[in-house]
Formats: structure tokens, sequence, C-alpha cells
């Protein structure tokens, strides 16, 4: 089969995925599914892998390389093991990113992103950026009739985890509350979606790029900003005294040092991006009495969850399609800013 494999890391991110011919995968254990890809999402997680961020954690020995990365996937059931039930060959399904054991303690809980034995294919286990790819039968849910895997291949992570990130900040929002998204990038415009449907808070965009501005108007957001330097007075102000919940799709390159001062006193920020580093005087942390908290992907319940409102009409994802031969394409256009959105490569 044709894939899209890493070789290297490199934090200057100059090398490109190689396209070539690998074996097909096949059926090994009795809940496994082959799933021939129809659309994998291109995830700022995928920059971050190439650049080596990833590898303390998930290749510190660097045994890993090559693999195809690719953790957003959607397609059809290709094959299936013998104990699979619930899906067969021929059906179109979304696949949780995790392959999730079932048995312990947080998958008893529901809380899939916490398996203490899964896998994570994509990440130093061969992915979606490929024609074919395996997963577990737990982690597919079936598309819903009408639905095709390229329209919503990225809710898969970047989907779920923006939808976490607006349904635990909902809880907080009650009507006539203020919420800041920082980045309306793939994340950002899902959570601004899920914002509208599941609470009924006054929203406000930051982002610095003039398509990504245009789409947070035409989603619905109440006010956009272009996160200029007076970004913090102008928010607090707008607001009376800043936002109650500021959910930061960013996490780094000085956002994440500005998305804690965008709250009013007893605020919560979501922090969703990362790379860089928060820096907190624990005197502000005391007096406004702040909170700050990561948000990780969402687990499979809340993919459920999301697929019905992306079934109703309610949360779209939108993106620019790629071919997996123009995958570096991709990466780089990624990289520039030059598409609003997901970039999804289409094998």
């Amino acid at each position: 089969m044709k894939a899209a494999r890493l070789y290297e890391y490199d934090p200057g991110m100059n090398v490109q995925l190689v396209i070539e011919d690998i074996p097909a995968p096949t059926i090994a254990a009795p809940d496994e599914v082959i799933v021939r890809v129809g659309a994998a999402g291109l995830c700022r997680t995928d920059l971050h892998i190439i650049e080596g961020v990833w590898k303390p954690i998930m290749d510190p020995h660097n045994t890993l390389l090559p693999y195809v990365m690719g953790h957003e996937n959607a397609g059809w059931v290709e094959d299936v093991g013998s104990n699979v039930r619930t899906v067969k060959p021929g059906d179109a399904v979304i696949c949780h990113p995790l392959r999730t054991c079932g048995v312990c303690l947080s998958c008893h809980h529901g809380h899939d992103m916490y398996c203490d034995h899964g896998l994570f294919p994509g990440l130093g286990l061969d992915g979606g950026f490929a024609e074919y790819f395996k997963t577990n039968e737990r982690s597919l849910i079936r598309l819903n009739t009408g639905i095709v895997p390229l329209d919503v291949a990225p809710m898969a992570d970047a989907g779920i985890t923006a939808y976490r990130a607006a349904k635990r900040a909902a809880k907080m929002l009650p009507p006539g509350s203020w919420c800041a998204v920082l980045g309306v990038g793939g994340l950002g415009h899902i959570a601004l979606q899920s914002l509208r449907e599941l609470c009924g808070a006054r929203l406000i965009a930051i982002d610095r790029e003039p398509g990504a501005q245009v789409l947070a108007r035409d989603l619905g957001a109440d006010v956009v900003l272009d996160g200029g330097p007076n970004l913090i007075a102008e928010l607090k102000e707008i607001t009376g005294g800043g936002a109650h919940v500021v959910i930061d799709f960013v996490g780094e390159l000085g956002v994440e040092n500005i998305c804690w001062k965008l709250l009013r006193k007893g605020g919560e920020c979501i922090v969703v991006g990362y790379g860089g580093r928060i820096e907190v005087p624990t005197l502000d942390l005391v007096a406004n009495e702040i909170k700050i908290g990561g948000s990780l992907v969402g687990d499979y319940t809340e993919l459920v969850e999301l697929m019905e409102l992306n079934s109703d009409g309610k949360v779209k994802m939108h993106y620019t399609p790629y071919k997996l031969d123009d995958i570096n394409t991709a990466i780089d256009d990624f990289k520039n800013r030059r598409f609003t959105g997901r970039g999804v490569i289409v094998p």
C-alpha cells in the first residue's frame, strides 16, 4: 500500500515525509479491524512529532522510526478479527484516536484517554497517512447515513478535543457570561460551534489571521479580536472585567502567558494547545482566585455526541483536502497558515 512515513525528527521542520509502498496491515488479534482510509486529518501534534517534541515520551530510545503518522482517521471497514461483532466490511466509520483495552479501571469509568494499556496509531504506531491502517473494534463509531469520511475525519481528534473543552467550559457559562476562544484553527472553530450549542454565553474569538477572523464571524462569534498588543485591555473593557472562561488552543508562541490574564476574578483558563511554558505569579492565582488547567483529547462517548451534532448539521468541520502524494505541501501550508480550519489527507 502507499503510505507517508517519518524517517527522522527535526526541530527545524526541514525533513519531509517519504511516500513509499509498504506492506498493508493484517489482522493479528481477534478484536482488530483494518480500515480503508477515506481521509486523515493533519494535526498540529503531527508537526510537533516531526519537530521531536514528543520524542522523549514516545520514542526516547529512537527505535520506532520509520513509521506512518496520522491519528485523525475515518474510512470504511476492510477486514475484521474473529471476535468483532459491531462493524462489518463496508461500514463507514470514524476512529477514536486511542486503541483502548476496555478492562482497566479508566476504561470501565469511560475515561478512554486514560487507558492503562492504550495504543495511539499515528504516534509511534502506524497510523492513517496511508491507504489502510489497523485499529480495534472499541475505537470505531459507525457514521450516520449521508455522512462521508472526508467530512468528519479530523473530528476524531481535533473535534473531540475541542468539544471536550467546550463541554467543560459550558458548565461554567450561564447566559450573559463571557467565553474567550484563543485560536480559531482546526480546534477553535469546532469549539465555537460546540459552545453555541451547549451554552448561552457570549463568545469572543481571538486570532491574528484574517481568514480565521472571517470564519469566526461566520460561525457566530459575538466579538472577533485580532490579538493585538492591547488585547488584554480591550477584552476587559468589552467584558466588564474579563472572561469567565478562556480556552487557549494555541498554548505557545507567548499566547500561554496571555491567556490567563484575560480572566476576571474567579475565572478559569482551559489550556488545550501546548508547546510553551506558563509562568504565573502565585499572588495572581490567590488574589484573583483564577484556575488554570489542561484538557486532553475527548473520550469515546464525547465522540459519539459530537458525531450526533455533526449529523444534525450543528457542528461542521471546515477543511482543505490534499492528496496523499501532496502531504508535504499540506504540512508546509499548515505551518504557514495558508488554510483555515483543518487540512485533510485523502489517499
